[in-house]
């Protein structure tokens, strides 16, 4: 390692970050039944989790419907209430419809939110999708100090072994984690996997402190917060992400596709049907996998080695 490369470490210890990645040569990813793109349908499960006056906050969150320009000292009763359409009528909306076509999604869920409605863990484990942590509440972990997040994801993990009824397999902090995150996931040793990052296709290894550890790569691209939210173009932005990824598979270089949503979002009926033709056009023109997102980490544990050690990385 140069000099200058050990001069560009950060306060936690970590190294710089890696522009390069898999480079050119990226790995021929074979997916089960040579899927062209494995497909991973995220639920951000987070309300009544969210920063609120009622919690005791100071202060009222955002993504919701509308941003109205509310005074930030006054309890925002509008915002609330559409936060709780999304626990309310939007997720059942969504787990209806990946019902319908059989569909295994990723809830990544704020422990917080589970405990006060803990019916939706319930049906959405009953049903076969997974869980991965969206932290203790739906808070900017980049705010607390190393023992408070620590501590966070402490209660997390307990909340979701008595609300979902096992530990979940993978962490994923509100928009980015704190320089020290992923070394307090490590070192929780119970994790198969992180999603704090954006920066690739396809999952990867790192080294933190001689563990090597899995990162799933996330994506905010493909997520329903994405422009006017409108239906029509959020379908259509889904159908030609799909599209190029699936190309690329068919030329022998499959990647992975994640798609976000919200409950108080999608949930709203205009914005699950699109959803729905999505689903829809996906299965129709086939060769993919819609893959929970442990089913992914377990799968690259497991067979990534030879693809990998091929393309020479």
């Amino acid at each position: 390692m140069s000099e200058e490369m050990k001069s560009m470490r950060d306060i936690s210890g970590n190294f710089s970050r890696d522009l390069v990645g898999y480079g050119k040569d990226v790995p021929a990813v074979r997916w089960p039944d040579d899927a062209n793109v494995a497909v991973n349908i995220v639920v951000n499960y987070e309300e009544g989790s969210e920063y609120s006056h009622e919690m005791g906050d100071g202060q009222n969150d955002s993504l919701a419907e509308v941003e109205y320009a509310f005074p930030g000292h006054l309890r925002d009763l509008a915002k609330e209430s559409m936060y709780e359409y999304g626990s309310r009528v939007g997720v059942w909306r969504l787990l209806r419809l990946f019902d319908d076509y059989d569909i295994k999604a990723t809830f990544f869920a704020c422990a917080v939110a589970f405990e006060r409605n803990p019916e939706v863990a319930t049906v959405a484990r009953e049903a076969g999708h997974d869980l991965l942590a969206h932290g203790w509440r739906w808070e900017e972990h980049w705010r607390l100090t190393r023992e408070e997040e620590a501590d966070h994801i402490r209660r997390a993990l307990a909340s979701f072994k008595e609300t979902w009824g096992e530990a979940p397999s993978g962490w994923y902090c509100r928009y980015g984690p704190s320089i020290n995150t992923r070394e307090l996931v490590v070192e929780n040793g119970g994790f198969l996997y992180d999603s704090d990052a954006y920066n690739d296709d396809l999952p990867y290894y790192v080294d933190v402190k001689g563990v090597r550890h899995l990162v799933v790569p996330y994506s905010l691209t493909y997520n329903d917060i994405q422009g006017t939210r409108s239906p029509s173009l959020f379908l259509d932005y889904l159908k030609r992400g799909f599209d190029e990824l699936w190309l690329e598979g068919s030329r022998g270089r499959p990647k992975m596709m994640s798609i976000g949503l919200h409950p108080r979002l999608i949930g709203q009926a205009a914005r699950t049907g699109a959803l729905r033709e999505f689903i829809e056009y996906a299965q129709t023109k086939g060769s993919v996998w819609f893959a929970r997102r442990s089913d992914i980490a377990r799968w690259w544990v497991e067979h990534s080695a030879d693809f990998v050690k091929a393309a020479g990385k």
